[in-house]
């Protein structure tokens, strides 16, 4: 693997630049004085000054001005290209910097004759060669002196190999325009002849605002978009494709595209997630009902009613809302697994956040006969969530809580401040959990052993909590001992923190998400 010459230098190559524009400073103002100097001494020696002082003072004056105004021009003349230079290295050096790279297509780098230079400071660094270029090379070398190979031949045969390859493949200009597609590739035209790709992209994150933002801050990029289809649902001959799209600047092939068809690994989780969809949906509308009836019937009958049957209209209350909760699991994981849930975060507290459950969280306590403690701190910083999903995630924790605790058990809540983060904190004195419990806590579907026998569930909660948290920006975690309880921990970004990457989606998570590492950003379902 060819070593980058520039990452082996003792200093930073962006640390040349403010060195030699001091330097430059230095040497120009030093320059002036010595040139001020030796025209007074010149001017004396002659009985200038003597002779005529304003005139003499008139004289330096205007040397001076005329000096530095020539400097100055000198200056940016010589140190503007520089700048750049060093700008187009520092990215190749892969240095980390606010600068943004020089674009080689600017219309001032195609009149000062800067152009290709930047362009063969790319080229340069890149690692991938042209593959028709080494496909000829390759090809010449093989076949030795005495037989000839044109280059037209051999770009038909790597074009007919490419158009028999599963994969498709997409190479574009700086100019977005498409310059090859093989034939796998899922391609439109428009009414003017113009091809383009034919593909659903988050309206938020497709390969153009990548591209747009690849053109303002990298050299070199990569990135890779899931399950993308071809055709919305129900339409005939819907395709899937693992879409990754490398970025080279400023040269020819500035954008390549591989498309991977993965219509035969997502199709029947399609079907899967159509049915989870469609009964999820079904079920909504009559458990919705119900909770209605009961709360109708529980308020209608309430003076007539004795205390155990009261009890009773409780604890129908609090399975029927469990059981809406359920769904709610179901739909959200279908959701999630089609990238179709979206989030609004807004600036909010987390004791606002409970206040939409606190009720609902304390009826389950007393009809489980738990003792549920909240205490949340004032003063806390705000942070960017969307409500309803937090307030599940904080509903979840505390039903986990309440279900695995034993009876007359207590359950803390907590929060606090963290540096850059607000905590909420829920723990236990339950049965607690395993370390290899631990371990797959968070997977889709996953119950251990013992929770299967004791206590009912879905096995989506907790799947569904971490995505939602790090779809915050967030993240979750869990402490637990086996026999003596847990605590789950969900960390927050303050909202001053994110308000800037929000703003820039606005306050949608799609922006928070693509600039952070987060797991379900990176999880194979995931999409905006």
């Amino acid at each position: 693997m060819a070593v980058n010459p520039l990452k082996s230098k003792p200093h930073l190559v962006k640390d040349f630049w403010p060195r030699f524009k001091r330097g430059a400073v230095v040497i120009i103002i030093v320059l002036q004085l010595l040139i001020l100097v030796a025209l007074a001494a010149l001017l004396t020696t002659s009985g200038f000054f003597d002779d005529n002082p304003l005139g003499f003072a008139a004289t330096l004056v205007a040397q001076s001005v005329l000096g530095i105004v020539a400097s100055v021009v000198i200056y940016h003349l010589v140190a503007r290209p520089m700048k750049h230079l060093l700008s187009a290295l520092v990215h190749v050096a892969g240095e980390p910097t606010n600068i943004a790279p020089p674009n080689p297509n600017e219309t001032r780098f195609e009149k000062n004759g800067f152009k290709p230079v930047l362009q063969t400071i790319y080229q340069l660094a890149s690692d991938v060669k042209d593959p028709i270029e080494e496909g000829a090379q390759s090809a010449q070398s093989a076949i030795g002196p005495q037989a000839q190979i044109t280059q037209p031949s051999v770009q038909s045969v790597l074009s007919s190999a490419l158009d028999q390859a599963i994969c498709g493949f997409v190479v574009l200009n700086q100019q977005h325009q498409i310059i090859y597609a093989s034939k796998a590739a899922p391609l439109k035209v428009d009414t003017n002849g113009v091809q383009s790709l034919d593909l659903i992209f988050n309206d938020n994150d497709t390969i153009e605002t990548w591209w747009a933002e690849c053109e303002q801050t990298a050299v070199h990029a990569e990135k890779t978009w899931p399950r993308i289809p071809n055709k919305l649902p129900n339409e005939e001959d819907r395709r899937f494709f693992d879409v990754i799209a490398t970025y080279n600047k400023g040269t020819e092939s500035e954008m390549v595209i591989t498309l991977i068809d993965r219509t035969h690994l997502y199709e029947v989780g399609e079907a899967e997630l159509d049915f989870i969809a469609f009964a999820a949906h079904e079920l909504r509308g009559p458990i919705t009902v119900i909770r209605g009836y009961i709360d109708v019937l529980s308020d209608e009958l309430s003076t007539v009613l004795q205390e155990d049957q009261k009890e009773l209209f409780r604890r129908l209350a609090v399975s029927a809302n469990r059981l809406s909760g359920y769904i709610n699991n179901i739909l959200n994981t279908s959701r999630y697994d089609r990238r179709h849930l979206r989030m609004h975060l807004a600036e909010t507290t987390v004791n606002a956040v409970y206040d939409t459950i606190r009720d609902d969280m304390s009826l389950r306590a007393s009809s489980q006969n738990r003792m549920l403690s909240v205490s949340i701190p004032e003063g806390l910083p705000t942070i960017a969530a969307d409500t309803a999903s937090l307030g599940e995630v904080f509903g979840n924790l505390i039903d986990n809580a309440i279900k695995y605790s034993n009876e007359g058990g207590a359950i803390e809540v907590n929060a606090a401040s963290k540096g850059d983060f607000v905590e909420w904190i829920v723990s236990d004195h339950g049965i607690g959990m395993p370390a290899s419990v631990v371990s797959n806590l968070f997977q889709k579907f996953y119950r251990s052993h013992r929770s299967r026998e004791t206590v009912a569930g879905t096995g989506i909660g907790l799947y569904i909590s971490k995505a939602i948290v790090e779809s915050h920006g967030g993240s979750i975690s869990v402490r637990s001992e086996d026999g003596r309880g847990s605590t789950f921990i969900v960390s927050l970004p303050t909202y001053k923190t994110v308000a800037d990457k929000l703003k820039a989606g606005n306050n949608g998570n799609e922006t928070l998400i693509s600039s952070e590492g987060s797991w379900i950003k990176n999880h194979n379902m995931y999409r905006g």
